[in-house]
């Protein structure tokens, strides 16, 4: 049983000019930046918390607080998260709010989700 091409393309996605190359270059650049195991772990991380520390970050995850480090500052340049600084801590948070719905439609076209 096949489905309507209707119901399998987003309207707005359907009804978009094709997108030209720099769109494709940026659209590159961000899945880049998202098809990496450790940055879809901090992101799934600091979505939970709300906003998370480097060092919670990576006792969560498991990694060294450097590499969380170094991959926080690929997604602030791609403007997924920003920080909050207090005192010598600084606490990262989500602020494209695009990323978490990416993330569930990945999953949910893994099949880890029955009701997308």
């Amino acid at each position: 049983m096949s489905t309507p091409q209707e119901t399998l393309i987003p309207p707005a996605l359907a009804q978009r000019d094709l997108i030209d190359q720099p769109e494709v270059d940026e659209l590159a650049a961000l899945f880049r930046v998202l098809a990496n195991d450790t940055r879809l772990r901090i992101l799934h991380a600091i979505a939970r918390a709300g906003e998370s520390s480097v060092s919670d970050i990576a006792e969560e995850i498991g990694s060294s607080a450097q590499a969380v480090s170094n991959h926080l500052q690929r997604m602030a340049d791609q403007q997924i998260v920003a920080t909050r600084r207090d005192g010598n801590r600084i606490f990262y948070r989500l602020i494209d709010p695009c990323v978490g719905g990416v993330m569930e439609l990945g999953l949910c076209l893994l099949g880890h989700n029955p009701v997308c």
